[in-house]
């Protein structure tokens, strides 16, 4: 679905009048146009093709690309949640452009989400595009909802995780993939 920007650019207008805020002012004048830049940006990692790479020899073992930073809105509020996803898989067969693992977490990230939900979202889509043995996604997240208003405890941070396959079934493989995303050694 692609983006109103008139009525995308009169909705900003009229929240900021509903606020007591003066849209006409400096600052909040090129307000509208900004939202309207930032969204068709977020809109963009929609469609994106995912490289795979089907020619890949005898490669079984674990892919992990940890510490993806990402940014995302709580549908509740409409306020930010931001954090880290880590993401791992066991091919069969195929793999991805690595990069292509950051552009599926903004492919979900970059909307109105819960964090929840996206984890979930990323874990499919990849099973669906590399049918892999197994995907594993961890996100770690601070919600300003929870830090801002409400309980405004600004300390704590979610964490949502969504195993499949082998991750799901073997100890061992999933309690890999944990060590290598705590590890804290960069390589």
């Amino acid at each position: 679905m692609s983006i109103d920007e008139k009525k995308l650019k009169e909705s900003i207008r009229l929240f900021l009048e509903a606020i007591g805020e003066d849209p006409d002012r400096e600052g909040l004048k090129e307000t509208p146009d900004r939202i309207v830049r930032l969204w068709k940006e977020f809109k963009s990692y929609e469609n994106f093709n995912m490289t795979v790479f089907e020619d890949i020899g005898n490669y079984n073992e674990m892919v992990v690309v940890k510490d993806i930073q990402f940014y995302s809105l709580c549908e509740h509020h409409l306020l930010p949640f931001f954090g880290k996803a880590h993401i791992a898989y066991i091919p069969d067969g195929k793999v991805c452009g690595l990069s292509k693992l950051v552009r599926v977490v903004n492919k979900f990230s970059y909307r109105p989400q819960v964090q929840e939900r996206l984890t979930g979202q990323i874990a499919e889509f990849l099973e669906k595009e590399l049918n892999p043995k197994g995907v594993a996604v961890v996100m770690e997240a601070e919600h300003l909802c929870m830090s801002m208003r409400g309980v405004k405890n600004p300390t704590s941070y979610t964490v949502t995780s969504k195993l499949t396959g082998i991750f799901m079934e073997n100890e061992k493989t999933r309690n890999e993939f944990l060590n290598l995303i705590n590890s804290h050694k960069k390589y």
